[in-house]
């Protein structure tokens, strides 16, 4: 569904990812693991068209897409959460939601609403409130809720559990697990090793602007090298 070939991408003279190939098929969790600063969300954001690519290529369901714009990459199906939620704070949790389908699924709204709200049901008690009112996972289920009004065919997550208490870190996992039965390639972005791990298909461990190990996830997270690099062990 999503192939990256050598991308390479960066701000001004700065290049940050040199040379990364990455690929996410139909109905997997792929996790790409990495600590802050080693280019997770540049990656990102070159796939989502935020950030022009200097080099390499970026396909989505067979079409290129290395040079499209942010909205038409959108609505194409590749929807990003961004890291930190990007909620509009002064918005109601309603208008948050109806905003997903802007560019993709505005037909469908009502239905995908209906959809949402079954998801999670908190925010339906909510949907008069406004964004900044509520809680760090009620923000983190309303951006998710809203990516979904716009019908993706493949969800990028970037950093979801971030900033979250440990029961609400689980139960965002088990979410996840629960919208990819459903049927839905994604992407997952976390320093989260071994709750991403447990989830994810396959994986890739980005380093520096390359990915230093990759593979299934089972064997990667059975792996000495990556269990003392990110768990001490």
């Amino acid at each position: 569904m999503l192939e990256v070939r050598g991308l390479h991408a960066g701000y001004g003279a700065l290049e940050i990812l040199r040379g990364v190939d990455l690929d996410v098929g139909a109905g997997e969790i792929v996790a790409l693991l990495g600590s802050n600063g080693v280019g997770k969300t540049t990656l990102n954001n070159a796939i989502c068209g935020i950030l022009r690519p200097t080099a390499g290529r970026i396909a989505f369901a067979g079409e290129d897409i290395t040079r499209a714009s942010a909205m038409a990459i959108v609505a194409s199906g590749l929807i990003q959460v961004p890291e930190g939620r990007r909620v509009f704070p002064d918005m109601s949790v309603r208008e948050n939601l109806e905003l997903g389908s802007y560019r993709r699924g505005r037909g469908r709204r009502s239905a995908n609403l209906e959809r949402v709200v079954a998801v999670f049901p908190r925010l339906a008690e909510r949907f008069a409130q406004k964004a900044a009112t509520l809680s760090g996972g009620e923000q983190q289920m309303l951006a998710i809720g809203r990516a979904l009004m716009g019908e993706p065919r493949l969800l990028i997550l970037d950093e979801p559990s971030l900033g979250l208490s440990p029961r609400l870190v689980e139960e965002m996992f088990a979410l996840i697990g629960r919208l990819n039965r459903d049927g839905l390639a994604v992407l997952l972005v976390e320093q989260n090793v071994v709750e991403s791990l447990a989830i994810a298909r396959r994986a890739y461990v980005l380093e520096n602007g390359v990915f230093a190990m990759q593979g299934d996830a089972v064997a990667l997270a059975a792996d000495p090298a990556l269990r003392r690099a990110y768990l001490g062990m």
